[in-house]
């Protein structure tokens, strides 16, 4: 070892100690752990961590591949074609559904006051595309109603049997009346039914 090599050697010691004492003179700062970078919808804990209902997943399907024919809310629901579901059973593979998964979120999407509500007599109905596809009849029309009518009834008799002094709901008298075959609503019905008889 040279004189030139024990001088860089000794300058290196040197300031080695120097830095070690600067190094006591300050306080010590802590030493944060490096934060893993990851993507941020991983990072925030997702509010939605239930399963999705499969009916869901499928009318979701619907919405997103047939938006004419299956509005999102809250724009209101459109009279379905007569004969959809064969039209839909054409794109399951496309949509990569089966035919029972289909069926059960056509079925769905067809109930309830949102659907019935769109059912007014000579409603414009729509295929898969939007295009019109026949009207809504009066006696399509009056079946909705019907149906919305019993689903209220029903709501009122649920929550009347559940208010404190309500041992036993009491049925209103449009939910037990049976129609007659001279009823206005059901006369397409009862005309079909005596010429099935004459028949």
């Amino acid at each position: 070892m040279g004189f030139e090599q024990l001088a860089v050697l000794k300058q290196q010691l040197k300031k080695a100690a120097q830095e070690e004492r600067e190094a006591k003179r300050q306080p010590a700062k802590p030493v944060r752990p490096a934060r893993p970078t990851a993507p941020k919808t991983s990072a925030r804990p997702s509010a939605k961590s239930e399963p999705v209902d499969p009916v869901l997943r499928t009318i979701g399907k619907l919405q997103k591949r047939f938006p004419a024919a299956f509005p999102k809310k809250p724009a209101p629901k459109v009279p379905l074609k007569i004969g959809i579901l064969a039209d839909l059973l054409a794109h399951a593979e496309e949509l990569k559904l089966k035919e029972d998964e289909i069926r059960l979120g056509v079925s769905t999407w067809c109930r309830g006051s949102r659907y019935w509500a769109c059912l007014t007599d000579g409603a414009v109905r729509v295929d898969l595309t939007g295009a019109p596809a026949g009207s809504v009849t009066a006696r399509d029309a009056a079946f909705a109603r019907r149906q919305a009518h019993g689903a209220h009834a029903s709501r009122r008799q649920t929550k009347g049997a559940t208010e404190p002094g309500n041992a036993v709901a009491q049925p209103s008298a449009a939910a037990t009346e049976q129609p007659s075959a001279a009823d206005p609503i059901d006369q397409p019905a009862a005309d079909q039914a005596a010429s099935d008889r004459v028949a």
